[in-house]
């Protein structure tokens, strides 16, 4: 099931992630969906069980460049591709679950960029420097889950977001 292309409209701002620089910051969208494709992933949910955690649904990481961390399993493709590095798998630097990521601070270097850097399939791709895209539609086109959705057009969303929530 692919990302929501209407998850501004149908969803809400639960949190933000930002970097340790205040130089990027990007939303959390919930509710999560507890039916999408990292909830039936038979590797996904092994290396939950692996490391203890419970599955929950998590929602939608960034707003214009945006990955359905319910849809995700961890591929890598994305992070492989992007020229400017927005992505990073987010345990690279806190190796936490990733429910406590909706109001983290991270370094957000974006410097792992390798799809085998994940320290299992529960790992999720961060876009930390979501601000860095250039529109190339890179990652968009490799994700095997369609969970990432790039779009311009949602720009004054996260402009919106940002002067909302505090």
């Amino acid at each position: 099931m692919p990302i929501d292309s209407e998850f501004p409209k149908n969803h809400k701002v639960m949190g933000k992630h930002q970097t340790s620089d205040g130089s990027y910051v990007h939303f959390v969208w919930g509710p999560g969906r507890s039916d999408a494709e990292s909830a039936t992933n038979t590797q996904v949910q092994q290396d939950y069980q692996t490391r203890g955690e419970e599955y929950t649904p998590l929602g939608v990481h960034g707003t214009f460049v945006a990955v359905d961390w319910d849809a995700c399993i961890a591929d890598g493709g994305c992070i492989e591709a992007c020229p400017v590095q927005v992505f990073q798998w987010y345990r690279s630097e806190q190796d936490i679950p990733a429910t406590q990521m909706v109001n983290a601070t991270s370094e957000g270097i974006g410097e792992n960029s390798n799809r085998d850097g994940r320290k299992d399939f529960t790992d999720k791709s961060d876009p930390i420097r979501e601000q860095a895209c250039i529109w190339c539609m890179a990652c968009v086109t490799v994700c095997p889950t369609t969970s990432i959705k790039v779009d311009e057009a949602n720009l004054p969303v996260h402009e919106e977001a940002l002067s909302a929530f505090k």
